[in-house]
């Protein structure tokens, strides 16, 4: 293996190694509470290599959100129905929005410290086909909602309809209901979004 592979295969697994030692701290500290250190010692890396990697903490904690928002961005492209392709449209929709609730329920500390920075789009630098938009996964997410509405109900601006769906899962009086109980939330947007598509 010449010295450029080499170095490019220590640069994955050392990214992988820390953003899983990431993963690991976030499951019993919040977000904001975890330091470079402690990144650094459960990764088994030098705090050099993060901020070589990451750039800064605020960059480490957006790839690390990036990553989980690309992750339902692949299920619902690539996975199983009724997430993913083959399942009715009025399904698939329903599917991809108890999917958002629970990614944000569970990402709530993370949400709070991107949103606190400055940063709460998710937008790893790098090579990617859409990111000339800027929000490259809140693009993503809304042109599939868009399109899964508009199957069911051609009539009204889907396109709007969506940002509004979306933008309410991430204002705060939702955020704290997260906090409590996500099923509640799913169970109100479910009725919602149900009573639009009946509503012909």
């Amino acid at each position: 293996m010449s010295e450029g592979r080499k170095e490019r295969a220590d640069a994955v697994r050392n990214r992988r190694a820390i953003l899983a030692a990431t993963e690991k701290l976030l499951a019993t500290h919040r977000a904001r509470d975890i330091s470079m250190e402690q990144v650094a010692a459960e990764a088994g890396v030098g705090k050099g290599t993060i901020f070589h990697r990451f750039g800064s903490r605020t960059g480490l904690m957006t790839a690390l959100m990036y990553e989980r928002a690309r992750a339902l961005s692949d299920a619902i492209t690539e996975g199983p129905p009724p997430l993913g392709p083959g399942a009715p449209d009025r399904e698939r929709l329903l599917a991809f929005l108890d999917a958002v609730i629970e990614m944000i329920a569970r990402n709530k500390s993370l949400l709070a410290e991107l949103a606190h920075t400055g940063t709460p789009e998710p937008a790893e630098p790098g090579p990617e086909p859409d990111r000339a938009e800027g929000k490259p996964v809140y693009s993503f997410w809304h042109g599939h909602l868009s399109a899964l509405l508009a199957a069911e109900r051609p009539d009204v601006d889907t396109g709007l309809t969506a940002h509004l769906i979306l933008g309410a899962l991430h204002s705060e009086p939702v955020l704290e209901r997260l906090t409590d109980d996500s099923a509640d939330v799913a169970a109100a947007l479910r009725a919602m979004v149900q009573a639009l598509l009946d509503a012909r």
